[in-house]
Formats: C-alpha cells, sequence, structure tokens
C-alpha cells in the first residue's frame, strides 16, 4: 500500500461515482471526504489542503478546471486528477495547462484510479534515499525521465507531462529502436488494465509529441511504425 496521506478530497456531483471513489479511498487506507460542487470543496480547502484531490470537471458552482487552478496556486505538491466523460474534453484542459498531473475517462477502474494515486503519491513522499532498481533514472539521447519524481526533461527543458503519458513514455525510452505494440503500451501506461483502446494510445502519444516539441522544434524522437506500434529513437536522435 502506498503512503498515509492526511485527506484526500473527490468532488463529484454524481453520488454514486463520488461515493464509490470514496470507498476505494478509504480501502486503501486515506482518509476521504466527498463533495458534490466546487465552492463546497473550495471553502473546505480553504481551511485545510487536501493531499490527493480527485476532481471532475464539470462540478455546479464552481468548476473542476477552476478548483485546479485555485489548488495549484496554493501547492505544487497536491496530487490533482480528472474524471472527465470524454477524452476530447480534456484534450482542451490540457491546453490551458492548469496543472493536473493524470485524467482518466468515464467509466473507470477503481483499481487504475487507485494505481494513479497510488504512483502520485510515492512522488510527493520520495525523500532522495529511497530508490529500488526500477526507479533508476533513464538517460535516452535528449531524454531525461525519473520514474520516482514524474519528471521528464529534453535537452535539459522540463517537458510537463500526465501520469499515463510518462508511463507510456518511459515504456519507449526503456527500449530506444525496439517496435512497441499499442498492446504493449497499453499495459505499460494502464497497469491495471482497464478498457482503452488504440485510440486512446494514439491520442497520448500525439500529445506527448507535441510537447516535446515544446521543448525543441526538431525533436522526432517518437516514429509511429505503420501497422505495428510505435518506437523511440528515430529521426537520427540515437544513432
Amino acid at each position: 500500500m502506498g503512503p498515509q496521506v492526511r485527506s484526500a478530497a473527490v468532488v463529484e456531483d454524481e453520488e454514486t461515482i463520488r461515493e464509490g471513489i470514496c470507498t476505494a479511498l478509504r480501502r486503501a487506507g486515506h482518509s476521504a471526504e466527498g463533495f458534490a460542487d466546487g465552492l463546497t470543496a473550495w471553502e473546505a480547502f480553504d481551511r485545510v489542503l487536501p493531499d490527493v484531490a480527485i476532481l471532475d470537471i464539470g462540478v455546479p458552482r464552481m468548476d473542476g478546471l477552476e478548483l485546479c487552478r485555485r489548488l495549484r496556486a496554493r501547492s505544487e505538491r497536491i496530487a490533482i486528477i480528472f474524471v472527465t466523460s470524454r477524452e476530447e474534453e480534456f484534450d482542451r484542459v490540457l491546453g490551458l495547462e492548469i496543472g493536473a498531473d493524470d485524467y482518466l475517462c468515464k467509466p473507470f477502474s477503481m483499481r487504475e484510479l487507485m494505481a494513479r494515486v497510488k504512483v502520485l503519491l510515492r512522488r510527493a513522499a520520495f525523500t532522495g534515499t529511497d530508490r529500488e532498481p526500477a526507479d533508476e533514472v533513464i538517460v535516452a539521447g535528449g531524454l531525461r525521465l525519473d520514474p520516482v519524481r514524474l519528471a521528464a526533461s529534453w535537452n535539459g527543458a522540463g517537458v510537463p507531462l500526465t501520469v499515463t503519458e510518462f508511463l507510456l513514455l518511459q515504456a519507449l525510452a526503456r527500449r530506444p529502436g525496439a517496435v512497441l505494440t499499442r498492446e504493449q503500451l497499453m499495459n505499460a501506461a494502464y497497469p491495471e488494465r482497464t478498457s482503452v483502446s488504440d485510440r486512446t494510445i494514439d491520442s497520448h502519444v500525439k500529445r506527448i509529441r507535441r510537447k516535446l516539441l515544446a521543448a525543441d522544434p526538431a525533436c522526432a524522437a517518437i516514429e509511429a511504425v505503420y501497422g505495428a506500434g510505435y518506437r523511440y529513437g528515430a529521426g537520427g536522435l540515437m544513432w
């Protein structure tokens, strides 16, 4: 089980989903409080900040986007995960760069959500002395990935990635030159095996490429291999 937290907040106006997430968090050893609207949640956050905030985008009275902005302005350490009805809806959220760590599309697996929470809490609790062999920093060409801090950079420039994007890019960078199928990438990015499609993986790769290009307009680190999948190390970067 991951590190304990003082509090987890679930801001979701659908009662069944809200209570389901709170129950899963408590079973994982965390305290959890649910809120049906954003304003009530913010009034509570204004007194005590949560360690984890799970936010629905479309909650009434103050939407999840504004809550995320306010929380991130108060603390960089809070783990923030959006839940959204449509992946396309979160595309707009990403464009705002408001500071969420990750997102899941409804319907989602509670096991998958708890896996994301565990990864983020480990990052928050990292002291610098508790690395395991699988946690070693990955350097591949201009890319540097720190699996514990979930920190990515390209030629020294930071690249902000969600947890899902980080796991996917890490899988590619660990085997430069090898073609990974979408199935392999699904296993890496969604370890709890929720139902995801090839299109979901393609969307993630598209966003990763866009973020790498923002760090370096000449970056061509990820190559699509028609009918097979993707590989890292294309464009003469590795050889």
